[in-house]
């Protein structure tokens, strides 16, 4: 009798231990927070939630990632702007997630000429925007981006302010604050065909994005297995 209950009691033992150590085991998705305007939102975008960058990033890079959109409609990297990212709820939704990895795809609007008229706030601006994050208990990583490009110029949006001023400006804001830099305007600038509305990318143009970003954020991972 007891010989059976101890049997009982190993075997019982057996099946409770795999599940409690795999449990021990599983390591939290990396969490990352996509921090931007209605390009990162995906504004014009057929089913959007699908669709956005935000979330084709999230299928490229599966479930050891948890990625979420922070994107706003029309948002300004400049506090002077006519829509600052500082004054909006996903900015402190941002911060709250306390992320792993940030993506910081701000300047878009910034170029409209009621905004850019304090173009010399945005250097400041954007690498104090940088130190609000580096100030979270969850230390991530902050990757800076390129705006993708415009077909010339549409509701105020200007490529030529885009490519000659806001890139530059990162550039700068990179070097001094020595974060990486993803290049959202190369994948995108010979098609045009991919911004229908001259700023948005439709979803192939944020199926780009999303592959650009992803290929970074695992480049260390592919050079191992090359």
């Amino acid at each position: 009798m007891l010989r059976n209950a101890l049997a009982i009691l190993a075997l019982l033992t057996a099946i409770a231990l795999p599940p409690a150590a795999v449990a021990q085991d599983q390591t939290p998705p990396i969490k990352i927070a996509c921090v931007g305007d209605s390009i990162t939102f995906g504004a014009a975008i057929k089913d959007r939630k699908q669709n956005c960058y935000p979330a084709q990033l999230q299928g490229l890079l599966g479930e050891t990632y948890d990625v979420h959109n922070f994107g706003v409609n029309g948002a300004t990297l400049l506090k002077k702007g006519d829509k600052p990212y500082w004054k909006l709820k996903a900015f402190q939704a941002a911060q709250d997630l306390q992320p792993d990895i940030v993506i910081i795809k701000l300047g878009t609007n910034d170029t409209k000429p009621q905004n850019w008229k304090h173009k010399d706030d945005y250097k400041p601006d954007y690498i104090e925007m940088i130190q609000t994050f580096q100030k979270l208990d969850s230390k991530p990583k902050i990757y800076l981006c390129y705006p993708a490009p415009v077909v010339g110029e549409q509701w105020g949006i200007s490529d030529k302010t885009v490519r000659e001023e806001v890139i530059p400006l990162v550039d700068a804001i990179a070097k001094e604050t020595k974060r990486p830099i993803i290049d959202l305007y190369a994948p995108l600038k010979d098609k045009p065909e991919l911004l229908p509305d001259k700023v948005h990318p439709n979803a192939e143009g944020a199926g780009v994005i999303a592959k650009t970003i992803a290929e970074v954020l695992t480049a260390k991972t592919a050079a191992k297995t090359k």
